[in-house]
């Protein structure tokens, strides 16, 4: 056994391994993905006179993927078509998804590409939109949502870790610009929040072109194979921050308990 697979490498960046098992993600023994589509295992039919229908399929989710490769418990948060704004107003209360039943040592948010395409006045919105004393004085826009939802999970679970992914790139993409204007927020948000990091996927993540979408795309979402794909990239993106920032996450067993000592963290 080589011990150092299991160490940092400075010289290794996210992505670089990647883990058929999940890696250090399954110290986390409860996961939340918080998310759309893209996160519900959706599939995108073609009828024979071309009438498209969606289908999510929970099971096909990367999330589901992570918990069947760690043996973690991972729900999924996440609707198609999802937003910041829906799961704040509407989807969270009507799921009871801020009752705490389901609170979890981690958090995957993937939020942003419906929140990007139903920008009107493509403004995102800005780190002063965020009030930390009170989540209900955030301003009405995707940063101030987003926020919101970090706010009221940790109220729930106070030393969970919360992992934001950024949004790959795509060839062709109208909306690229603003897809690079949410990255730049979601490295903000993670410096204002702690226990918060950044998948970025957008940097890291293999661009999803024409040959990327011959192989892992069902029309236009992904197939079986895209979503097991992702959920390896997410697993291992977590485990290469593990590895990386180990005294972080040395007391995750301790999360939810009286034994988590914040001094150490």
């Amino acid at each position: 056994m080589d011990i150092k697979e299991y160490l940092s490498d400075p010289n290794e960046k996210p992505l670089d391994v990647i883990r058929s098992d999940g890696g250090f993600t399954g110290i986390f023994r409860t996961i939340a993905c918080v998310g759309d589509s893209l996160s519900s295992g959706e599939f995108e039919a073609i009828d024979k006179e071309g009438k498209k229908s969606f289908h999510d399929m929970h099971e096909y989710s990367w999330g589901q993927y992570i918990a069947r490769m760690t043996g973690s418990k991972v729900y999924n948060f996440s609707r198609s078509g999802m937003t910041a704004r829906e799961y704040c107003e509407s989807f969270a209360d009507s799921r009871g998804l801020w009752s705490g039943e389901k609170k979890c040592q981690c958090y995957i948010m993937a939020l942003g590409v419906n929140d990007i395409s139903n920008c009107r006045d493509q403004n995102l919105g800005a780190l002063e939109d965020i009030c930390l004393d009170d989540w209900k004085q955030n301003k009405k826009t995707f940063v101030g949502y987003y926020a919101q939802i970090i706010q009221r999970l940790r109220q729930n679970q106070p030393d969970a870790k919360f992992f934001l992914m950024t949004i790959p790139r795509e060839s062709g993409n109208k909306y690229d610009g603003l897809r690079e204007v949410h990255a730049a927020l979601l490295y903000r948000l993670a410096d204002l929040f702690e226990q918060t990091y950044v998948l970025d996927f957008r940097k890291y993540a293999p661009v999803y072109d024409e040959t990327f979408k011959k192989n892992f795309y069902l029309n236009g979402h992904m197939n079986a194979a895209g979503y097991l794909l992702t959920a390896r990239m997410v697993a291992s993106y977590i485990d290469y921050i593990i590895r990386n920032h180990p005294e972080a996450f040395a007391q995750v067993g301790y999360i939810g308990t009286p034994y988590y000592d914040r001094a150490l963290q």
